[in-house]
């Protein structure tokens, strides 16, 4: 952990004029058992504290610090790239008539809400960090705003290094996974249209 201490790429040394911009490509192959559905989605945009919807780059290099890596950026704040993740892999699922944002105005029978909890490189006591991403996830009733379910999701990808480009490679590897089993758990759930 000594050396993560004296390394320039968290934040706390002398400002970078240049920005680096990942944008994570989460594509999520539809699974042959993920059932066909005759009801439509809504998808509302994720909640999330302030430090996670933002397009700076969380790093936890111990327990109790949370910082952000310098010179990096992602393309978006957090929780757009899990709206557009899970919009995206509901869309190519091609298992339901009908997903939108919420903010489309489209008429659906049921309602998608997220809380994103935790967006970050955590070292958890390792050498190399892994991308931690843990997303709480509801269902509910377009007519009654009911929670007709309910599940948390974590996912931890280990980096193949301490390097921006490779925390994020493991991050689009968590968000992937993270998508995929968002995804079959939205598309199992037994509603009614």
């Amino acid at each position: 952990m000594a050396a993560l201490g004296g390394c320039s790429i968290l934040s706390g040394g002398p400002p970078s004029s240049a920005i680096t911009l990942y944008a994570p490509d989460v594509r999520v192959a539809p699974d042959p058992a993920w059932p066909q559905v005759d009801w439509s989605l809504a998808i509302a945009r994720p909640t999330a504290a302030r430090m996670i919807d933002s397009p700076r780059i969380l790093v936890r290099p111990t327990p109790d610090e949370l910082q952000v890596y310098r010179g990096v950026s992602w393309a978006q704040p957090a929780t757009d790239l899990v709206e557009n993740a899970v919009l995206r892999a509901l869309e190519d699922s091609g298992r339901m008539p009908a997903v939108a944002r919420l903010d489309t105005g489209i008429r659906a029978d049921y309602k998608l809400v997220m809380d994103i909890r935790r967006f970050e490189a955590d070292y958890a006591g390792q050498a190399v960090p892994s991308a931690v991403i843990e997303i709480n996830a509801k269902l509910l009733n377009s007519r009654d705003q009911h929670v007709v379910a309910s599940q948390t999701f974590l996912q931890a990808a280990p980096s193949a290094g301490t390097e921006p480009a490779q925390v994020t490679a493991a991050f689009e590897t968590s968000l992937t996974s993270l998508t995929n089993a968002l995804t079959g758990w939205i598309l199992t759930q037994q509603l009614d249209s």
